[in-house]
């Protein structure tokens, strides 16, 4: 063997040896766990209203104005907003045809699903 060809060998084992330890120490990031607030939205005497609006407001004490989020109930009445991961309050608003809203305050915690339920009366005439 030469010593060029020494040289080339040692060359590309240092090579294959430093991308092994580089990947080696690349340590996968940790999953972010998702933040929900759902839940679901009743009339009396306690059956499901699908077809309610449902609003979330970031309840914010820095003075910026907060996007409210939106969606509307499935057939089961049930509603569901992912939020950031993050310690938050928030302003869950029920709405739909014929009965009267109903607002709710509620808190998030990183991970964890936090569930709001409504029972909407029937709007006075």
């Amino acid at each position: 063997m030469t010593t060029t060809t020494i040289g080339v060998r040692r060359s590309v084992f240092a090579l294959l040896f430093a991308s092994l330890t580089f990947a080696a120490d690349k340590k996968p990031k940790p999953k972010q766990l998702r933040t929900v607030v759902a839940g679901t939205v009743f009339r009396d005497p306690g059956f499901a209203v699908g077809g309610a609006e449902v609003e979330l407001i970031e309840i914010r004490t820095d003075g910026k104005k907060p996007k409210p989020l939106k969606t509307v109930t499935d057939s089961r009445g049930e509603f569901a907003f992912i939020v950031p991961p993050v310690e938050a309050r928030f302003r869950v608003k029920a709405s739909a045809k014929g009965l009267q809203p109903e607002e709710k305050e509620t808190a998030s915690s990183p991970g964890v699903r936090t569930d709001v339920y409504f029972s909407l009366k029937p709007a006075a005439n």
